[in-house]
């Protein structure tokens, strides 16, 4: 019996032992087709995906070669090129008349002998002259068409160009950017419509100016001596930047008198083609008599704003404002220690312009006066003269230029630019004083050409843009360019 119990237990233990051994052989089996399985998925069954762009690449090689050309264009086409055309049309308007003049002079004076062919010599030699002056002239302006034509065909490839451009702009960017900005201008054309511009009653700054930074000047655009001679050198004109109704061409000179120390009136003309001829409509405003008296104008440096007349006083550390409706005249009262009667004059190298230790200008806020005093070692001292009867100073800027060293000042836009002499034909805007930082620059280098050597007025007219230059006699006005 025991035999046969041990018996059945090694057998229970051996088929235990079996058991044992075939389940982990199943199992082991079930491991190797899983993992077979699983190779062959990640093998055969794996997900691709692959990207497909239908849009055309962007060519940005186009877009570099449009802003090279219009970068060349831009550097071909450019104020100077007028500028050199608008010089050669002045010289050769200069030459003809004097051409006219001395062939009148020998009609009338001509003896038939010595006289006569020295004269013929004379007038050949200026025919020669102004024959050369119409070939450049010639070739000038035929090199402008050549370059007009080219330039319009350049514009109008890259008109092209940038209409193919602008099709790569699917999201409609560039297009809603163009709708915005004309939506923006139509709205600014309707508000300007609705409300008349006031004129401002506070310092324009150049953050705020209406046409932006100042670059550079071209001309002359005017050149004409009027009515006046060669004798009355000194003087100033302009227009009024604040005129009243019915005034709005008019023109305004102030001739010294032959001493080029004071005036006696104003002289008002009804356009710049009345100007020119000399014809005097409305014609003069007296203010004093013909000797000089305390309201007498003292200097050349003087302006028109809003109907008056704003000038040195005679003999005197006070600032005169005559009231041309009126004719009335209140003055201001200048701080001690101010220089005047040719203590403190414009300068250059060797010569002084007399009588020019005030200098008035105008801009888009109002009437400014430039000045120097003892206290102030000689430098340009800023004032805001403000509007009122009788005239008031706001606030006072001191600059650290020697009045001295400069040939005129005039502003723009609340900053203030000094000029020097540089020679006969060329005179530099050199320095500016930027009256909402206080910052200075002395090395702007803006040229411009003269006509004569000397600038005896200087003032810019924020009514056109323009730079008003009176010098011997000659008035004189170029463009004024905003960036």
């Amino acid at each position: 019996m025991n035999t046969c119990r041990i018996q059945m237990q090694c057998l229970s233990a051996v088929v235990f032992i079996l058991l044992k051994a075939m389940m982990k052989f199943y199992t082991l089996i079930l491991l190797c087709c899983l993992f077979n399985f699983t190779q062959q998925l990640n093998q055969q069954d794996r997900c691709v995906c692959e990207l497909t762009n239908k849009e055309k690449a962007f060519p940005h090689e186009t877009l570099n070669s449009v802003n090279e050309n219009a970068a060349k264009c831009s550097h071909t086409v450019s104020p100077q090129k007028a500028l050199e055309l608008e010089s050669q049309l002045l010289g050769l308007k200069l030459r003809l008349p004097q051409l006219l003049k001395d062939v009148s002079i020998l009609e009338k004076e001509d003896d038939g002998k010595l006289y006569g062919v020295v004269s013929l010599q004379v007038i050949e030699n200026e025919l020669v002259e102004i024959k050369n002056m119409v070939d450049r002239l010639n070739r000038t302006t035929q090199g402008f068409q050549h370059l007009t034509t080219d330039s319009g065909r350049q514009l109008m490839h890259l008109k092209e160009e940038l209409q193919e451009l602008e099709l790569y702009d699917s999201l409609q960017v560039e297009k809603s950017r163009k709708a915005n900005l004309r939506l923006k201008r139509d709205l600014e054309i309707c508000r300007n419509d609705a409300q008349p511009t006031p004129h401002p009653d506070s310092v324009q700054t150049s953050d705020v100016c209406p046409h932006g930074k100042f670059v550079n000047i071209t001309g002359p655009k005017f050149y004409s001596k009027g009515e006046s001679t060669v004798n009355h050198k000194y003087g100033g004109w302009g227009r009024d930047p604040k005129p009243e109704l019915g005034k709005e061409n008019w023109y305004w000179r102030v001739i010294l008198n032959v001493n080029n120390i004071y005036a006696n009136h104003i002289t008002f003309y009804s356009s710049l083609s009345s100007l020119t001829v000399g014809i005097k409509l409305p014609g003069n405003f007296d203010i004093s008599p013909s000797n000089p008296t305390t309201n007498t104008i003292q200097g050349p440096n003087v302006v028109l704003y809003g109907d008056a007349l704003f000038y040195n006083c005679y003999n005197s550390d006070r600032l005169c404002r005559f009231n041309v409706t009126s004719k009335t005249v209140s003055t201001l009262q200048l701080p001690k220690g101010t220089r005047y009667n040719s203590k403190g004059n414009f300068c250059h190298f060797s010569e002084c312009y007399l009588y020019t230790d005030f200098d008035l200008a105008t801009d888009e806020s109002g009437v400014w006066l430039i000045y120097s005093t003892v206290h102030d070692f000689g430098n340009l001292v800023l004032a805001k003269v403000e509007e009122g009867d009788p005239p008031t100073v706001n606030q006072t800027w001191y600059t650290s230029v020697y009045k001295e060293t400069v040939t005129n000042t005039f502003m723009a836009c609340g900053i203030l630019y000094a000029t020097r002499f540089v020679n006969d034909t060329m005179e530099e805007i050199f320095y500016s004083f930027d009256t909402s930082t206080g910052e200075e620059k002395f090395k702007l280098g803006i040229f411009f050409r003269k006509m004569c050597p000397d600038i005896n007025f200087l003032n810019y007219s924020p009514r056109d843009q323009m730079l008003h230059v009176y010098c011997d006699g000659y008035m004189v006005s170029y463009d004024f360019l905003f960036e």
